[in-house]
């Protein structure tokens, strides 16, 4: 089997019985965890970026209930994908998990570069993509974003090779908004339309088996913003592309204490013409949504949190990190994407799990406060 399937994920699901009956959500398709693996680290000029390796935590994370694991290819230029590598291969070859139990995520669009990082990167730009035929220079953004067709084609296919794998189960266009500004509305969707044609080529070719699209505010901004992007010309655009049964499954956008907007902001129109948050479109579309950056980077801990916060979330024996995890889970989203280098942070992390999510009551508590914390 080469992707996550709906009875492999059950099967993972069986084996943690002890957890909260809600702790798993199931799509239609698979089942998920409600928090998730990621492998996101910021500031990536850092040698410490490099010193550091995922493989421990994604182990855990495999061992401790968490079957979803995201990445992208340009993630410490290539390096996170190749850890997951490391972590997961060994595990599938002694059959301690089976790749129909893993969920499996990545992101393509910026441009990867390469670990070592290169003494030119524009030069390996030159050599690697415009050279190589994947993009004229001109379709690379700021040297840093790139959508077009073949160069797409070439990442997935990389990041198939990083993972060690035959086949991806979602695959993310990364940050699309960045080309706005640099490019008109209208070349902007057409682009996305080319995209989801690679996409939907590599289903065919079962390398594939959902897309999406990853976003930090792209979805979130008001719709007058530069670089807004509207969920219903995607979805319309995936319908043209794939039919009524298209790939274009999923989307990831920010949701946490102080980034709400996914549930609070209603800027997203939807076929009705009715205007819904990002969440509530989702849903209407059938689009399973991800939480990303539930921690906000570690930026929601400058100082404690305010008590009503783990009172309402029922975390008041945890952290403050448990209880930014538990409203990031408690919402729309099917899952929210934790970052964790230590493994220990993981095991602290899953513990949630044995805790049903927060009531609705205090979920619209806390999205009426000013999410002082």
């Amino acid at each position: 089997m080469k992707l996550a399937t709906k009875e492999g994920t059950f099967r993972y699901m069986k084996r943690f019985g002890k957890y909260s009956k809600d702790f798993y959500r199931f799509n239609g398709d698979l089942f998920f965890p409600s928090l998730g693996l990621g492998t996101y680290k910021p500031e990536p000029y850092k040698e410490d970026n490099y010193i550091i390796n995922f493989g421990s935590s994604v182990r855990t994370a495999l061992l401790s209930g968490i079957n979803l694991i995201d990445t992208a290819i340009n993630y410490r230029y290539q390096t996170s994908e190749r850890e997951i590598a490391e972590a997961l291969s060994p595990m599938l070859s002694s059959g301690e998990i089976s790749r129909d139990e893993v969920i499996i995520a990545t992101k393509g669009g910026f441009v990867p570069l390469d670990f070592p990082f290169p003494d030119n990167p524009y030069g390996w730009i030159q050599e690697n993509i415009v050279d190589a035929g994947l993009a004229r220079k001109e379709e690379i953004v700021i040297d840093q974003h790139c959508m077009a067709p073949a160069f797409l084609r070439w990442s997935f296919e990389t990041s198939l090779i990083n993972l060690g794998l035959e086949a991806i189960d979602i695959y993310y266009l990364h940050n699309p908004e960045t080309q706005l500004g640099y490019v008109d509305a209208e070349t902007f969707y057409r682009q996305i339309e080319e995209a989801f044609e690679v996409f939907e080529q590599l289903r065919n070719e079962g390398k594939l088996g959902s897309y999406g699209i990853a976003s930090w505010n792209g979805f979130l901004y008001e719709e007058e913003h530069t670089e807004y992007v509207s969920l219903q010309r995607v979805v319309e655009i995936a319908r043209r592309v794939g039919g009524e049964e298209h790939g274009f499954r999923y989307l990831q956008s920010p949701f946490n204490l102080a980034k709400p907007h996914a549930l609070g902001y209603a800027n997203q129109r939807c076929d009705d013409g009715v205007y819904y948050p990002l969440m509530h479109a989702c849903a209407r579309y059938g689009i399973t949504m991800m939480g990303s950056s539930p921690l906000l980077q570690k930026n929601l801990f400058k100082r404690p949190f305010a008590s009503k916060i783990a009172d309402l979330m029922n975390t008041a024996e945890l952290t403050d990190v448990a209880s930014a995890l538990q409203f990031a889970r408690s919402a729309g989203a099917i899952s929210a994407i934790f970052g964790a280098v230590e493994p220990q942070h993981v095991r602290d992390n899953a513990l949630l799990a044995y805790l049903n999510a927060a009531p609705q009551e205090a979920m619209e508590t806390l999205m009426k406060d000013s999410y002082a914390v």
